[in-house]
């Protein structure tokens, strides 16, 4: 399992790539692997707000649907449209394959360093 050192991460298994004030978020190594091979990616408009802890959106693999929470606080600037025809591209890499861009981003308190995150998965 990977947790790439310059990202931060949930305790829900988000990770966030911080680029000054705008940050991407998608769902990391562990999370699509425990989801299983995905087939639908429910993302939300560009625009909309996102809040540290809330629910964005959904996904849903062979096994189940499952919600999305954002690491950060600010507005949505982009989402990766890519993933509404193809969502197993999270599957293949899903540290290079992000759900949505966020501008005026505000990080969570709660927000994991690749470490801690490592430890988490081991420990579930």
């Amino acid at each position: 399992m990977q947790a790439p050192e310059n990202l931060k991460y949930t305790k829900t298994h988000e990770w966030a790539s911080i680029d000054g004030d705008v940050a991407k978020v998608g769902l990391t190594d562990y999370a699509q692997d425990q989801l299983g091979d995905l087939v639908f990616v429910n993302l939300p408009e560009v625009g909309d707000a996102v809040e540290a802890g809330e629910a964005f959106a959904d996904t849903e693999s062979v096994k189940a649907v499952s919600e999305i929470y954002s690491p950060v606080t600010g507005e949505i600037s982009a989402i990766n449209e890519e993933l509404f025809d193809a969502p197993e591209l999270i599957n293949q890499d899903p540290y290079g394959t992000w759900l949505i861009e966020v501008s005026s981003a505000e990080l969570a308190d709660d927000l994991l360093d690749a470490a801690a995150y490592l430890e988490l998965c081991e420990a579930e």
